[in-house]
């Protein structure tokens, strides 16, 4: 529990962080002014900083231009293409929310109303309740919705138990292969670093190989086999990752821990986990990544009905067109909650791939 206070807190900090920035970017600014007219720092020190600022956000708006790009696209009334015949075009022409309304349609309830019914003596007061319309898709002129929602669904029935089966061997693993000494630990280090490169041309056999399994076994479109396999998939090198980020921790520490008479579990729970908590979101956020935007697999496994959202965004493109603004706003919308979570957690991402503790 206590990891779990901790990665809330820290979650709790980053919002504040991220809320405050404004304020602070402004206290700094009135400071460096001030500092200015008093001479406590040179005139060319803010502007050097506005300098190199100014070309980082440049560089930064270079980089988020293809995103933009996709969201003209999305924002485009035509729908057609992507591409334009009159240059380069920055700003979306007649603007549309009906695309995004198309990907979301079946998450949006359209409205109802409550009766209540009252018997009396041989008659019943019937009272209708105003209906409350969240957003109606119907009145953007769209009949047949994206099935977002199913898809969306489908993605995590898969890559929460991908999370959860392969948590439950990440974890245990690194800590034994960090702490332990045991008959073959060196082999099995060696077995983890070999699985971990197997890839490439591999991957096309290994998956013929891994159809015809599943299909011999008659769990060719089920989304729990899936998760097995991609939890399998993940296990090597997040096991790996976490053991060498376990390895930059003090013995020192669970030492005075079993001193104070800590039992075993509790040197775990109370020791590593909170020590390894960069480590281990970055464990967590790369499995679910895992089962939340794998394309390839489960395209060849799963049928219509258990499309995940990468295999569903693919079923958009038609057979000899694709309605490029359908699919911008549909692929941003899957992309969205990724951007978000690699904002709030890129700390831990930086932390856990540093391969390394803080010495104490």
């Amino acid at each position: 529990m206590s990891l779990l206070r901790a990665v809330g807190r820290s979650i709790k900090e980053d919002v504040k962080n991220v809320l405050l920035t404004p304020v602070e970017l402004v206290r700094e600014a009135r400071y460096t002014v001030h500092a200015v007219r008093s001479g406590k720092i040179p005139a060319t020190k803010p502007l050097k900083t506005a300098g190199i600022t100014l070309g980082a956000l440049v560089v930064v708006l270079a980089l988020l231009f293809p995103l933009y790009w996709i969201l003209i696209s999305a924002l485009s009334s035509s729908g057609g293409s992507i591409y334009s015949t009159s240059g380069l075009v920055l700003y979306p022409q007649n603007p549309t929310m009906k695309n995004f309304v198309w990907v979301i349609g079946d998450l949006i309830i359209p409205g109802y109303a409550i009766s209540l019914n009252v018997p009396l003596t041989n008659s019943a007061i019937v009272v209708n309740t105003p209906s409350i319309t969240f957003l109606d898709a119907s009145a953007y002129g769209i009949e047949n919705p994206s099935g977002f929602k199913k898809f969306f669904v489908n993605s995590l029935t898969v890559a929460i138990p991908t999370v959860l089966i392969a948590m439950s061997l990440i974890v245990p693993g690194a800590y034994a292969l960090s702490r332990r000494e045991f008959i073959g630990r060196e082999k099995i280090l060696f077995g983890y670093v070999l699985l971990t490169q197997v890839g490439g041309g591999l991957g096309i056999a290994l998956l013929i190989g891994l159809y015809t399994v599943f299909v011999q076994l008659g769990v060719n479109d089920n989304k729990l086999a899936l998760s097995v396999y991609y939890a399998a998939t993940a296990v090597p090198f997040n096991t790996w990752l976490l053991k060498t980020y376990m390895d930059g921790i003090p013995v020192s520490y669970e030492e005075a821990a079993i001193v104070d008479g800590a039992p075993p579990w509790r040197v775990v729970t109370e020791i590593i986990l909170p020590l390894s908590k960069a480590g281990l979101a970055t464990v967590f956020i790369f499995t679910f990544l895992t089962g939340w935007t794998e394309f390839i697999v489960a395209q060849t496994l799963l049928g219509t009905e258990n499309y995940t959202l990468p295999v569903g965004l693919y079923s958009i493109i038609g057979e000899y067109s694709i309605p490029w603004a359908r699919f911008s706003s549909f692929a941003l919308l899957f992309a969205t909650p990724l951007g978000l979570v690699y904002l709030f957690a890129q700390r831990y991402i930086e932390g856990g791939l540093s391969f390394g503790g803080v010495e104490g």
